[in-house]
């Protein structure tokens, strides 16, 4: 395998091995895997010539990384006030039921990951669900059933 087909080595060809660019080279490892391996935290560790606590300080340190697989596409339910009182729970309860999967987990066809955070900061237009990246403003059950049953048949999957 050569440098350009590792991706945790052409993140790093791209930014430099300097430390300051450890958190954006996780980021693309991270878009490249759906999660941060092992193998790539120590390859990063090893060519930017960082101990490997220190980079497995960074990736345990912001909730955005994560060292477990991932599904293709990650539903992100808020749960901060403004979505609670629009029954964000609720939600929650419905979606996870609609996946099989509680929060936190992934699908066994690693089609989809679910994850609730505290807030999105985008309060007025809660509850809200990012699928993806892609802001889901006033969601219900229904409406996100909808979203996810696209994303599915899109990847020739039935939801």
């Amino acid at each position: 395998m050569t440098k350009q087909q590792i991706p945790e080595l052409r993140a790093v060809e791209k930014y430099g091995a300097d430390r300051s660019f450890l958190i954006p080279i996780l980021h693309e490892v991270q878009e490249e895997y759906h999660f941060l391996p092992e193998h790539a935290l120590r390859n990063i560790a090893s060519v930017m010539n960082i101990s490997l606590v220190d980079v497995y300080g960074v990736a345990t340190f912001f909730t955005s990384f994560s060292l477990e697989p991932k599904g293709k596409h990650l539903v992100t339910l808020c749960m901060g006030t403004a979505c609670h009182v629009r029954n964000s729970r609720g939600l929650a309860d419905e979606v996870s039921r609609f996946l099989g999967i509680s929060p936190g987990e992934t699908t066994s066809d690693m089609l989809f990951s679910l994850e609730t955070v505290n807030c999105l900061g985008a309060c007025a237009l809660g509850p809200i669900a990012v699928v993806d990246g892609r802001y889901h403003g006033q969601m219900t059950a229904s409406k996100l059933e909808r979203v996810l049953k696209k994303t599915a048949k899109d990847e020739g999957l039935e939801k």
